[in-house]
Parts: C-alpha cells; sequence; structure tokens
C-alpha cells in the first residue's frame, strides 16, 4: 500500500483540506499517516501558540519561496499565500483524525518525513518570532506625540533664515524639542546655540549647539514650557562666554496644541 506523500502530509498538519476522496479514505485507514500527520500538528501547535495576538507584519514573498523549496512543494503552490491574490486557507481539516501507535514506516521515508517535521518547525517559528518582535516593538517602546510646535521668524540681520520647533512626549515624561534651520550659515568661527526662553525675556536656558540643518534636545525635568515658551537659535562666539551673544538669527513662541 502506498501512502501520503510528504507535502500532503504536511499541508493537512498545518490546517489545509484534502483534495482527494482517496487520500483522506486513506488517512482514515492507515496508522503510519495519521501518526506522521499527528507528529506534525504537534509541531505546527507548540510553534502557534509561541505567536503573540495583534497585528503582524507580512513577510516577504522570498521566504515563502524558500519555504516552498525546503518542503517541495508542487508548482501549484508556488504563490506566496499572503499575497492578496492568494487563495484562503482553511484553519483545520474537517475530517475525522484517528491517530494509532505508528507501524514501522520505510527507512527512506523516515528520514524524509522527519526533514519535513523540522522545515515544519522552523517556518512556524520564524513565524513565533516575527509576532514577538512586533508585539515586544509596540508594547515596550512608548508612542510619542507632539504637544506644542512654532514657527520661528528670522531676525531683521538673517531675512534669509527659516525654522521649526517642534515639542515632543514619550507618555513617560521625557520631553524633546526638535529644532530645524535652513538659510543662515553664519560666519567662520561662530556656531549656532539652541535656547528656551521665559516669556517676559528675563531668564532663559541652553539646550545645546545645532551642528546639522535640525537637531533634537531633551527638556530638563522640572522646566515648566508654559512659562519658557519661546524657542531661540541664534549664533555664538568662541569666546568662552555662556551668555546669549545677543545674535538671534530665528526665534518663535510654542504653540501647544
Amino acid at each position: 500500500m502506498s501512502h501520503l506523500d510528504d507535502e500532503t502530509i504536511a499541508l493537512i498538519a498545518m490546517g489545509e483540506p484534502v483534495d482527494s476522496d482517496a487520500d483522506t479514505q486513506h488517512l482514515a485507514e492507515c496508522d503510519a499517516c495519521a501518526a506522521e500527520v499527528a507528529e506534525m500538528s504537534r509541531v505546527a501547535l507548540v510553534a502557534r501558540s509561541s505567536v503573540v495576538e495583534g497585528e503582524l507584519e507580512s513577510p516577504s514573498a522570498e521566504v515563502w519561496s524558500r519555504v516552498h523549496e525546503e518542503l517541495r512543494l508542487s508548482p501549484a503552490l508556488a504563490s506566496d499565500p499572503a499575497s492578496s491574490g492568494a487563495p484562503e486557507v482553511s484553519e483545520a481539516p474537517e475530517q475525522p483524525m484517528r491517530v494509532a501507535a505508528p507501524t514501522p514506516p520505510r527507512a527512506g521515508r523516515t528520514r524524509r518525513s522527519r526533514s519535513t517535521i523540522w522545515v515544519l518547525a522552523a517556518s512556524m517559528a520564524l513565524v513565533a518570532a516575527i509576532g514577538a518582535g512586533v508585539w515586544i516593538t509596540r508594547t515596550l517602546t512608548p508612542s510619542s506625540a507632539v504637544i506644542a510646535s512654532a514657527e520661528l521668524a528670522a531676525f531683521p540681520d538673517h531675512p534669509q533664515a527659516t525654522g521649526q520647533a517642534e515639542v515632543d512626549d514619550d507618555g513617560d515624561g521625557r520631553r524633546t524639542l526638535t529644532v530645524t534651520l535652513e538659510g543662515d550659515e553664519g560666519l567662520d568661527g561662530d556656531y549656532r546655540e539652541v535656547w528656551l526662553i521665559r516669556a517676559d525675556g528675563e531668564a532663559l536656558i541652553s539646550l545645546g549647539v545645532l551642528e546639522n540643518a535640525s537637531g533634537t534636545f531633551l527638556v530638563p525635568d522640572g522646566v515648566d514650557l508654559d512659562e519658557y515658551r519661546v524657542v531661540d537659535i541664534s549664533f555664538e562666539p568662541v569666546d568662552g562666554d555662556p551668555a546669549h551673544s545677543g545674535d538671534s538669527i530665528v526665534r518663535g513662541e510654542l504653540d501647544f496644541a
């Protein structure tokens, strides 16, 4: 009696319906094939139980191509099942399955079936790893939100300059100010410094040096942005004086969302 081929057994274990009545009848009568399907199903079940709930990112078509090659599937199954044009896959076979102690199969068949089992396990483990990675990234990485922004207007000495500022809050109390500045490079030896200035103009806080066209700076804990709501970018000479030079390039007031 000929047994079901490895491809058919793997597909049944993964929940594919059986197209052939003869295959269904054989599976119901053959203890060896039923045992192999049961063994592969346990592998698939363990792997699937490791996948966390939530939306997963679709793997590239190359992943399915490698699985298809490793399992030696038929050309009819060459298209990526995750693509929009692929047919839907049933979640579980509907036919009854009889599992009994396996009869000793032929040695060649044992080697092929064990190889297929490990390929199936590796494929399911890959899906589990992708799912866990997506879940960890979405769960442990706080989502940030823009809580304030400002258009930075140019000062008369720097009419070509334009700038923007945004304040982000990561949800855990960590605030950052991101600024962009274009249109004015300044003089050799000058550097650009980012400031928060109190609304009355009587106090200011330096956040750091803007080295490129844009930069992100941590807003110190305890700084009330309702009070220090003016963003200023200035040219500063390398003279050892930490005070504001008075040469502001752009300035604007934060508008809170």
